[in-house]
């Protein structure tokens, strides 16, 4: 039995679902098995996460719909065992290929998010083509796993799927380096010694994110309450976010946007409460991530993904979407808090360890925990 495996993604560029594939990648090559990491563009910050192990794969797709034909030739060719991927896009052009190259390949595809919502935000043409092409095409795959019961359930509605025919896999985390590399200095000044608490927020400045939300309530929360804060991440609307906490008052030293970092894990550890305000997600991976560096959390309960992160609110207080005086409130309440009055929340991070994903990835792609 030929024991390869390769991985089907648009690019490593910073987001959630390309941090997933990389962890995957990585711990299917610790097993034992030839992987490749198939990227229609190799480029983006986490190709200096891959294993030496790991083969990277460069189709030269400028578009993902670019590199359905390079794909097809690599499965014609190199006939990998079996193949996952990642991401709508990414998942149509994995199962055209592979018809196209008429392979015997094993192909599992991934949701990463909740597709009903998605769907709705789609503003190009091309977007609503692909979310309209998912129906007739998934089915075609060997199977389909989406990352949190609630994303799961959405797709098989949307894409008329048997009930519980989609799978559910909690996303992977490498809970050990996560710890090592959380321990690292910070730069930034803010977590010197004495200053004031930081609140944390790690995302894309996108729509989905709701930083304005999140912005409002600190403007609220900081006329009762002294603290700053510090959103992590690049997108498209950084410029209209900067307007908003200007005409809020807020300044260079009480707000600020950084960009991308290489290790967010050494901010999540320093701050004092990391905050989702996302209006929608499928399995929140960066919420899973400040609970195993420790970081007390506050979420919003959007669909899908933090009520099954945090158990109804076991871990941490969920709150409205877009509703800025409980979200300030709640922000607020784990401030003033003593710290061993909070949950324990690394004891709920070791629930997403990277080897039960692994796992179950493997049997899905029809091949054995171990290679022989």
């Amino acid at each position: 039995m030929k024991l390869d495996i390769a991985i089907f993604v648009p690019s490593l560029h910073g987001g959630g679902a390309e941090r997933v594939m990389v962890t995957l990648a990585n711990g299917f090559a610790r097993r034992g098995y030839s992987v490749a990491l198939v990227l229609a563009q190799a480029e983006g910050p986490y190709l200096k996460d891959v294993a030496p192990q790991v083969r990277i794969v460069d189709l030269h797709g400028r578009r993902v719909i670019k590199s359905l034909w390079p794909l097809a030739l690599y499965l014609r060719r190199n006939k990998p065992a079996a193949m996952l991927s990642a991401m709508s896009h990414a998942n149509l052009v994995a199962i055209l290929a592979r018809i196209l190259a008429g392979a015997a390949t094993q192909l599992v595809i991934s949701e990463r998010s909740t597709i009903t919502i998605e769907v709705k935000h789609a503003k190009d043409l091309l977007s609503k083509i692909i979310y309209a092409l998912v129906p007739r095409v998934y089915p075609m795959a060997d199977k389909i796993v989406a990352v949190s019961q609630g994303a799961a359930r959405a797709l098989e509605s949307f894409a008329h799927l048997r009930p519980n025919s989609v799978h559910v896999v909690y996303n992977p985390f490498d809970l050990e380096h996560i710890e090592k590399i959380a321990g690292e200095a910070v730069t930034h000044p803010w977590f010197a010694s004495s200053q004031r608490p930081v609140i944390l927020a790690i995302g894309r400045l996108v729509l989905q994110k709701d930083f304005f939300t999140l912005i409002r309530a600190f403007a609220t929360l900081y006329n009762r309450h002294e603290a700053r804060l510090l959103i992590l991440g690049e997108g498209e609307l950084r410029d209209e976010l900067q307007t908003l906490a200007l005409s809020l008052g807020l300044t260079d030293d009480t707000f600020q946007m950084p960009g991308f970092v290489d290790n967010p894990f050494s901010y999540l550890s320093h701050a004092r409460v990391f905050v989702l305000s996302s209006r929608w997600e499928g399995l929140p991976g960066v919420l899973i991530e400040a609970m195993a560096c420790g970081t007390p959390v506050v979420s919003t309960d959007c669909p899908s993904g933090p009520r099954e992160i945090l158990e109804n609110g076991r871990w941490g207080q969920l709150v409205p979407v877009g509703d800025v005086e409980v979200l300030a409130e709640a922000i607020e309440a784990v401030l003033v808090a003593p710290r061993e009055t909070l949950p324990n929340v690394r004891k709920r991070a070791q629930a997403f360890d990277q080897e039960e994903a692994i796992n179950h990835y493997l049997n899905l792609l029809g091949m054995p925990l171990e290679p022989d």
